[in-house]
């Protein structure tokens, strides 16, 4: 999905984290953030994070964070307010950073 530019990738670490190292093309969405940034109209949503806001329907939602701990979170989340399709990278960066140095 990376390589593809196919996924909407929403990083749910803290923004001091994400700034360290991040996976291309994710946004950052804080998990404290990010039941309130669901509910944005698509105008605000854009208008905040640079990105097209995600749809319900949408089957190329994922999220991630460090482990994979805070994106379940996220996750649930998502579910909750109708995202139903979303989905969670479980390894995380680190797992993603790992892949990447072979």
């Amino acid at each position: 999905m990376l390589t593809r530019h196919s996924v909407q990738l929403f990083d749910v670490r803290n923004p001091d984290e994400f700034k360290a190292g991040r996976i291309p093309d994710s946004v950052n969405v804080p998990l404290g953030q990010l039941e309130e940034s669901l509910k944005l109209s698509p105008e605000k949503f854009e208008k905040r994070f640079k990105v097209k806001a995600p749809k319900k329907e949408d089957d190329d939602i994922v999220f991630h964070c460090q482990k994979g701990r805070r994106s379940l979170t996220a996750l649930e989340t998502a579910w909750r307010l109708g995202f139903s399709r979303a989905r969670h990278y479980a390894g995380g960066y680190s797992e993603w950073a790992e892949k990447e140095k072979k």
